[in-house]
């Protein structure tokens, strides 16, 4: 079988590397051009990977750029891989394998298809994630399922430990189904579209926080959107307060004063005292 990928995080890399370190080997590694999107959470370079393995590497801006899915067909491939990259692939791109086009998605879906799905799952309270390798079709992560692994969410879970979990489990999942991808093996379970939920992309502005917000809510908010995300924050008198790790400390009765203590270290809320650990004056 001749297996292309597509990635630019490092959850992708990751994958390539297990694979790569397995003795698997890759056709064709698509990636983005290297001024491209630099800011995107978690973006790594590929090139190195490439040159060490030898695999063949193509940079462009839109997977579904006519020259991908000629790069995609003139290789051949049996199967593509579509790990960690924002772009929805088009039909001429998930007809352009043989046997179709793969994905992961970082939830037990069908829960919760669509985006920010680490972020989500801490600002949602959830117990437990997953990833799921699924074959990508025209709708949002509705395709057929072919394996699925659960994350157990801890209490104090954050972005940072959260996303190497399922980075991990990424790997994983993919070495645990490359033999019967090999083989061309793979089972496919239709997803039950009737328990589908979707979770709604989020930007740098939505982890404002107010010295209205309760305690609960910004400690959760700051686990959830510090690295490899923006991070949380507050505007003070002083500028903005960028909140990359904090402690909470409730108090029973409302304080009279409600704001941000930079001697502190600490920004105090209605029902609680955020006490800052790791944070920065922009």
């Amino acid at each position: 079988m001749r297996i292309g990928f597509v990635t630019c995080v490092q959850l992708g890399l990751q994958c390539l590397e297990s694979i790569a370190e397995r003795g698997g080997r890759f056709e064709l590694v698509i990636t983005l051009p290297d001024d491209s999107a630099r800011g995107k959470s978690g973006r790594i370079m590929v090139d190195d990977f490439c040159a060490r393995t030898g695999t063949p590497l193509l940079k462009v801006a839109n997977i579904n750029e006519a020259s991908a899915v000629e790069s995609i067909r003139a290789r051949e491939l049996d199967w593509l891989l579509i790990i960690g990259w924002s772009q929805i692939a088009r039909a001429p791109v998930l007809a352009s394998a043989r046997l179709g086009t793969l994905g992961m998605h970082p939830t037990l879906l069908p829960k919760g298809r669509g985006r920010a799905s680490i972020p989500w799952a801490i600002l949602k309270g959830l117990a437990e994630t997953g990833v799921t390798l699924f074959k990508l079709d025209e709708g949002v992560d509705s395709g057929p399922i072919a394996a699925q692994r659960r994350i157990p969410i801890d209490p104090d879970e954050t972005a940072t430990t959260l996303y190497d979990k399922v980075s991990q489990t990424h790997a994983e999942l993919l070495w645990e189904a490359w033999d019967g991808l090999m083989r061309g093996e793979l089972p496919l379970v239709p997803q039950d579209h009737a328990e589908a939920t979707y979770w709604p992309g989020r930007k740098p502005e939505d982890g404002r926080m107010s010295f209205g917000t309760s305690i609960d809510e910004a400690e959760r908010l700051v686990r959830a959107l510090t690295h490899p995300y923006p991070g949380a924050f507050i505007e003070s008198e002083g500028g903005r307060v960028r909140i990359w790790r904090a402690n909470s400390l409730r108090h029973p009765n409302s304080p009279e004063v409600l704001g941000f203590d930079a001697e502190a270290s600490r920004i105090r809320l209605p029902d609680g005292d955020l006490i800052l650990e790791d944070w920065q004056i922009e």
